[in-house]
């Protein structure tokens, strides 16, 4: 413990937690789960009360930024109580959420209201029929709905994320990056991550780098290279012409492990140190034998510093080292 902050052995310190509220979610997106999905039994899930206490913890250690995530975060029932309770947090500047979109046409005006800053919603292409190929259950039409909402609702900041697979929907990055344009949003593009086993195609040979979707947007724009930092690993480029900014995270490219302050709390109360390793301690038991016992809890977030890694690893070709899924993950 150094002070009152989390700092790890190298000297980062954690400012930001990816907090995972349900491993369920309506879609069944190819890059993040099988098509066929065991969840977790509700008694292994983690309670929003359970949820609540580990995020006043880690605001009372020097986190400002939590970001709720899934699966879906908003198939959990009652989840408002949860971001109602974190958005009153003092030390809690920005609280996120990220989301398939497919709930925020009912969802979006109560999330500002209850003190949800800032929504990523996930938008890896225009076309309807790949949307659902990609998807397996969702309706782009939805998305666009619930895209709109958002706008709606009156955030402050709006970002899409697009994860892009060469030969599966690379064809959508320029539309899409004119879409967020139209749109006056923000728009990141994600590399696939290799985290759990899919037979749906090989990770390897559908491998679209940040790089080369810079070279698609290229063609069509000029990125210039910005500074600005939101606080997670994206690098940001802007337009010279348009106030979008356009994201890349790129975890096989670019290891963006040097100045990581982030650690993700999945929906059974793993924390997960690094999202490529498995180093993690087992929150939910601690606040299970020790209920409502905040001091002992930021004591295990003290001790579990002392296991995050220096970096991940992450094969080119696609090989799963890693075998949970993202929705397990978190976002």
């Amino acid at each position: 413990m150094k002070g009152n902050r989390l700092i790890d052995r190298f000297g980062r310190e954690v400012t930001y937690v990816r907090m995972s509220v349900t491993d369920r979610c309506d879609f069944r997106c190819v890059y993040c789960m099988g098509e066929e999905m065991t969840f977790l039994p509700r008694e292994q899930v983690l309670t929003l009360e359970e949820m609540a206490l580990i995020g006043r913890a880690f605001s009372e250690l020097g986190v400002n930024k939590i970001r709720l995530t899934g699966g879906e975060p908003l198939v959990r029932n009652n989840v408002m109580h949860l971001v109602r309770d974190l958005g009153a947090l003092p030390g809690i500047t920005n609280l996120a959420m990220t989301t398939n979109g497919s709930q925020l046409p009912k969802l979006a005006p109560e999330l500002k209201a209850a003190g949800l800053k800032s929504v990523n919603i996930s938008l890896d292409t225009l076309d309807p029929v790949q949307f659902t190929q990609l998807t397996r259950t969702g309706k782009l039409e939805r998305v666009l709905e619930g895209i709109e909402a958002a706008r709606a609702a009156g955030f402050p900041r709006i970002k899409l994320n697009a994860v892009i697979m060469k030969g599966r929907n690379d064809d959508q990055v320029v539309p899409l990056v004119r879409f967020a344009r139209d749109q006056g949003v923000d728009i990141s593009f994600i590399e696939e991550m290799p985290l759990g086993h899919i037979d749906e195609h090989h990770r390897g040979e559908t491998l679209c780098t940040s790089e080369q979707v810079r070279e698609l947007i290229g063609e069509q724009f000029e990125l210039v290279a910005s500074t600005e930092n939101s606080g997670g690993p994206s690098r940001y480029y802007h337009f010279a012409d348009h106030p979008t900014r356009v994201g890349f995270i790129s975890p096989h490219s670019h290891n963006f492990c040097g100045d990581c302050n982030r650690v993700r709390v999945t929906s059974e109360g793993r924390l997960l140190l690094c999202l490529g390793n498995e180093h993690s301690t087992d929150l939910r038991a601690v606040v299970r034998r020790y209920p409502g016992d905040i001091e002992r809890l930021k004591e295990e977030l003290h001790s579990a510093m002392e296991l995050k890694p220096e970096r991940h690893f992450f094969s080119a070709e696609g090989e799963v080292e890693i075998v949970r899924f993202m929705n397990m993950t978190g976002g």
